[in-house]
């Protein structure tokens, strides 16, 4: 029995390999490309969206999620970066909860492409209560005023500015700066308008003014009387 098989295989063993080959292609060719699949992992972007207006994301979570998908062969070269998303909605967030899961049913993809793994499956964020303080706002002076000068008053408008941001990052010896307002030119009373710039990248202005006014008045310095001698 074992000698009739040798023989079986080892009989016009080459057209038997052609003969199999022919077959491999013509399957390939008659099978419909509906119905042959890939499988390719991208890293998409991963989106955050309904984060409650009293909270503060504090600590954010990747930027990027790998998603592995499989699609039809004919699908699976126009799955791109562009057009998969991961969407993790913080509606329901709170600040006890730091672990958030990701699933399948998160990420966005072209119609007849499925989800086949997410890594990582969870991510990590820390929300904090949001909170408002005005701020003084200081003028930021450089340069070198001519010795024949000098300022005698320096008026900011507004004198504050609404702040907003974490309730940690927000210090109550905190102050708004202004852009840089070069004196060494000055000679005269002088107005700017300057932009302003916030002590910590956390926080944002809460209102719609970003510039404010800087009125440097200058003055020519009096010349020293001369001392009357004494008779």
């Amino acid at each position: 029995m074992i000698r009739w098989l040798k023989n079986l295989i080892a009989h016009n063993w080459e057209l038997k390999i052609i003969s199999l080959v022919l077959a491999f292609i013509l399957w390939i060719t008659l099978v419909p490309e509906e119905k042959t699949f890939s499988v390719k992992t991208i890293s998409v972007a991963l989106e955050t969206y309904n984060l409650p207006s009293d909270f503060e994301l504090v600590e954010k979570p990747p930027a990027t999620i790998d998603v592995t998908i499989k699609a039809p062969n004919r699908l699976i070269g126009q799955i791109t970066p562009n057009n998969v998303f991961v969407k993790l909605n913080l509606e329901k967030a709170s600040l006890l909860q730091e672990e958030y899961p990701i699933n399948a049913s998160m990420v966005s993809l072209p119609p007849g492409a499925e989800v086949i793994r997410i890594s990582p499956n969870k991510v990590y964020l820390k929300l904090e209560k949001s909170k408002e303080m005005a701020m003084e706002i200081s003028p930021t002076l450089v340069g070198v005023l001519d010795q024949r000068y000098q300022i005698n008053k320096i008026e900011v408008f507004p004198t504050k500015v609404t702040v907003r941001g974490p309730e940690s990052r927000l210090k109550p010896k905190d102050k708004v700066r202004t852009s840089p307002i070069d004196i060494s030119s000055l000679t005269q009373t002088t107005e700017f308008e300057a932009d302003l710039i916030l002590p910590r990248p956390e926080l944002r202005l809460a209102s719609s003014i970003t510039k404010a006014r800087v009125r440097i008045t200058v003055e020519e310095k009096q010349a020293d009387l001369p001392v009357p001698k004494k008779k």
